[in-house]
């Protein structure tokens, strides 16, 4: 594989490289892509970048791999929008075909584990290391397990892609169908938008008063710690004329004369006047601070109050976010279990009831492509996974291989066979929205789903080599839980959570 977990602790270590040596790497790179370019083979030279120019593009919703094929192909709400020649992985470190999606980013990526590899584009399709991005293409499988692009076409894709999407890498050529089936989810008439909407705006108002508060709670200090300072002051200079007034009684008494016992009597009246005015100056400095000193108290409260307040706020509104994400759901004949997903945060997992368990069902995903105008209902897809060996479909008339639309035959009878309680056909149909997805597969969850992920199906008949070159280590604390590390980070300490 040629992309790695990204940590942070390691990856600042491993990026600290020879500038000179990077640019030469690059211009190898470039290079590399160029001679690649002009020696494509037959087999792929039809299969040039295009772009749909009938209409606008949406947001792309899912990408098809075709491994056969050597070609990607991205869909929206619609239909096709962009394709291109791809490398996916050679001999013994083979692209595995399955079901990913789109876990993180990176414009300007280096690989972690290949030394140092320029990967433009990345985006990450296991959190070991399968991912997208610009690549040379040979017109072959050469890669170390990812799917390369032609590099104009991964910054376009890149800048048009969601976390989220859906990519399918299929054995052979295959597009998605339209279906339509009573076991197909469908929303319940909800106020969620505006829920969402609004609890973004008690997120933002609750922010700005805590902004309020905070200048208040800063004013009140301010405020009282000149007070103290006048108190304080009035506090010395009284100090002062109580140690004046003690000379004054020690003058009286060692006075040898009339004289001098008057002149010491007369400074005493003055100093015990002093006296009295700076008490009351100091008990009127007191009775002004109390009140700004509760100021404080209660100006710091509320600050408190309101950051409480935020942090409730921001989290109502995260999860209100996170409802209108699209919604997966996943059901396994291997371990008969029905898993939810939202965000890449699991929901729900409870057993499902499949007919005729020990029968094959295949690997389908059914994905909500948009709602409909008329009845606000949502239009599903599907694509059933199956090996690379059927017959090549014709050439079509726009230059394309001309993929093989999914058998609906096939498709349903999966979803006759599923039986899911009422109570989460309830739950399901609050969440769901375009973009959604249902997995039916005969596979189990592959042990990359995890920590941020959405569900990763794997085809176990089909070659996983550049899965098993990224083998993950494992290991358990005390308490069960479980941790995980990728190869290249072997002669590191980092180890991460395992869900």
């Amino acid at each position: 594989m040629e992309s790695e977990v990204h940590m942070e602790s390691h990856v600042l270590n491993l990026k600290h490289k020879l500038t000179g040596l990077r640019l030469a790497r690059l211009a190898f790179g470039s290079l590399a892509a160029l001679i690649a370019a002009n020696d494509l083979t037959a087999a792929a030279s039809f299969r040039n970048e295009q772009f749909v120019e009938s209409r606008p593009i949406g947001e792309p919703i899912m990408a098809i791999v075709s491994l056969r094929d050597q070609q990607i192909t991205v869909y929206d709400a619609k239909g096709w929008i962009m394709r291109a020649p791809v490398s996916s992985g050679q001999k013994g470190r083979e692209t595995p075909a399955g079901i990913f999606s789109v876990l993180q980013k990176e414009a300007d990526h280096y690989s972690n584990m290949y030394d140092d590899a320029y990967m433009p584009h990345m985006q990450r399709l296991t959190w070991t290391g399968i991912a997208l991005h610009g690549g040379p293409l040979p017109g072959y499988p050469a890669s170390h397990g990812c799917i390369r692009m032609p590099y104009d076409f991964a910054e376009r894709l890149f800048d048009v892609t969601g976390l989220g999407m859906r990519v399918i890498v299929a054995p052979g050529s295959v597009m998605p169908a339209a279906i339509d089936h009573p076991a197909l989810f469908q929303p319940k008439a909800g106020p969620e938008a505006a829920a969402a909407s609004a609890a973004a705006a008690e997120a933002d108002k609750a922010a700005s008063k805590v902004d309020q508060t905070r200048s208040a709670a800063m004013t009140a200090s301010r405020e009282a710690a000149l007070s103290m300072v006048s108190v304080r002051k009035a506090e010395i200079l009284k100090l002062k004329a109580e140690v004046e007034l003690a000379g004054t009684e020690r003058a009286i008494a060692s006075a040898v004369s009339p004289e001098a016992k008057e002149q010491a009597e007369d400074a005493k009246t003055k100093v015990t006047s002093q006296v009295a005015e700076l008490e009351a100056q100091v008990a009127s400095a007191k009775a002004k601070l109390q009140p700004e000193l509760d100021a404080v108290v209660a100006a710091r409260q509320a600050a408190i109050a309101a950051e409480n307040a935020r942090v409730t706020a921001a989290d109502a509104a995260r999860k209100a976010a996170r409802d209108l994400e699209p919604v997966s759901v996943f059901i396994s004949r291997k371990t008969q279990h029905l898993y939810i997903r939202q965000a890449f945060q699991p929901i729900l997992e409870i057993p499902v009831t499949i007919q005729d368990p020990d029968q094959p069902i295949g690997t389908h995903i059914f994905t909500a492509m948009r709602r409909t105008d008329a009845d606000n209902e949502l239009r599903w897809s599907v694509v059933s996974l199956v090996g690379g060996n059927e017959p090549k479909a014709r050439k079509s008339g726009d230059g394309d291989t001309g993929a093989i639309a999914t058998d609906l035959t096939s498709a349903k009878a999966a979803l006759d066979r599923i039986a899911i309680p009422q109570d989460t056909l309830d739950r399901i149909a609050e969440m769901v929205s375009p973009r959604s997805s249902l997995i039916i597969s005969d596979e189990a969850l592959s042990s990359e789903t995890g920590k941020d992920t959405d569900f990763v199906v794997v085809m176990s008949d089909e070659p996983q080599g550049g899965l098993k070159h990224r083998q993950i280590d494992v290991r358990y604390d005390r308490s069960g839980a479980s941790y995980w590390r990728s190869p290249f980070a072997r002669q590191y300490s980092t180890w991460w959570p395992r869900f």
